[in-house]
């Protein structure tokens, strides 16, 4: 039998993200990408079972911290949409 976890719904405008890195270095440069254009305090990090590094941010969509990027205004919603193979 295959276990799915529940888990809350973020709050509205807030969103979590989950970053999985090799080091973490490279964890904590996306996190801080994402806070130039999000606010968001709360941030977790946790070793992956393969010795990679797995950070979990909770980031304020509602109040952005600077101008919007480019490619996120022009971003739409993917045709093919859902989790990934590898995502319950």
């Amino acid at each position: 039998m295959k276990y799915i976890e529940t888990q809350t719904l973020p709050s509205l405008g807030e969103a979590e993200v989950r970053i999985i890195a090799r080091t973490p270095e490279a964890a904590r440069a996306v996190a801080q990408a994402l806070r130039a254009s999000f606010g968001g305090a709360e941030q977790r990090s946790y070793p992956g079972l393969d010795g990679d590094t797995r950070l979990h941010l909770t980031v304020d969509t509602a109040s952005p911290v600077g101008p919007a990027r480019p490619w996120l205004t022009a971003s739409g919603t993917p045709a093919a949409t859902g989790a990934r193979s590898d995502e319950i």
